[in-house]
């Protein structure tokens, strides 16, 4: 008998629900996250001999205990938390909200619901992912430390410096400068302290870039083969897609990054619209790719764009094609390195 143990997790703690296959709960245990954990439940379920874990948001909260699992030997799914709310509000018995019921909803749904992704130890794939994160909080914090600058040198001088900042414009500003007054002293002090600042985080994007670029080569990816993907866009690419196995096609692949066009339709006008759900970090990555295909005149993107207007669609709707194209090749290549690296095929490094 296969025993399906349901976890409802919790920054400071766990929940676990063991259930049968007729939905009749076996037993209960809670546990506090920490480093014992996995030896507290794992010991809890020996009595169980055939088990599946069930986890509730294994990327989300669930994802340290998940990975813990796995590790430890055991087979882990990953439950929707919408799947288990679902689960718990249709039930016809416990639908309060509270630990234990929700533990339960999440082992009702993996015992009812097939096709659950099965939760796989972490890899390069998240190395990517953290890399490419880290990159763009880098790239973020500077550009809002960019506009402060902006502010205080137009305070300081008239029109302030009308295009992009880097070190050496804003040096040559603040040496022209003569605080004249208190107020200005302590602006250009701020403007100093803020110059100092961008110059540390540009230190560090380029430290940051370093690492992705060796990251990317040693993950051998084909991505850096089409027109438009460099490193930091291909770690985006590869770390926020994670198991591209999940995705049954290319169709599931573009609805999750966002690409796919949503339909608003009423009384036969049949609309589809830009769609903005999905990953939005895929969905960037994807728009970075594009643009950069449409500024050279001469690449494979720009002819598809230009081929779409030429059909009737505006440049928008045009640029909407466009992107689910490239959402299908990088769907392409992902597939093709995934089965590569289960045949034991290395792939040939991208400089």
């Amino acid at each position: 008998m296969t025993v399906i143990i349901g976890i409802d997790p919790h920054k400071a703690t766990h929940t676990a629900v063991a259930i049968s296959g007729g939905e009749e709960e076996l037993d209960r245990k809670k546990v506090r996250a920490n480093r014992a954990q996995v030896d507290q439940l794992v010991s809890w379920a020996e009595p169980f001999e055939t088990r599946t874990w069930a986890i509730e948001s294994a990327d989300g909260l669930g994802y340290l205990l998940a990975q813990q699992l796995v590790a430890a030997g055991e087979t882990v799914l990953d439950v929707p938390a919408t799947l288990a709310s679902r689960a718990r509000l249709l039930s016809s018995g416990r639908s309060n909200k509270n630990d234990p019921n929700d533990a339960l909803s999440v082992a009702v749904a993996a015992l009812r619901f097939q096709g659950l992704r099965r939760v796989q130890a972490v890899g390069h794939r998240e190395v990517l992912r953290l890399l490419a994160k880290r990159n763009t909080d880098i790239g973020n914090h500077r550009t809002r430390l960019v506009c402060r600058i902006h502010a205080l040198l137009s305070e300081l001088a008239a029109g302030g410096i009308a295009k992009e900042i880097n070190a050496s414009d804003v040096d040559r500003f603040l040496e022209a400068v003569h605080p004249g007054n208190p107020v200005e002293q302590v602006r250009y002090d701020l403007a100093v302290e803020l110059l100092d600042d961008i110059r540390r985080l540009d230190a560090q994007l380029k430290a940051s870039h370093k690492r992705i670029r060796q990251a990317v080569q040693a993950s051998g990816t084909s991505l850096t083969d089409l027109f438009g993907v460099g490193p930091i866009i291909a770690a985006m690419l590869i770390g926020y897609t994670g198991d591209v196995g999940r995705f049954r096609n290319r169709d599931h692949y573009a609805a999750y990054n966002g690409t796919a066009p949503v339909e608003f339709s009423s009384g036969g006008r049949v609309v589809h619209r830009l769609s903005e759900r999905g990953n939005r970090n895929l969905n960037h990555a994807i728009h970075m790719a594009a643009i950069c295909q449409l500024r050279q005149p001469h690449s494979d993107g720009r002819a598809y764009f230009d081929r779409r207007v030429a059909e009737g669609k505006t440049n928008k709707e045009a640029i909407r094609s466009l992107k689910r194209h490239i959402s299908n090749a990088v769907h392409r290549c992902l597939v093709t390195d995934a089965r590569q690296a289960v045949a034991g095929i290395p792939s040939s490094p991208v400089g």
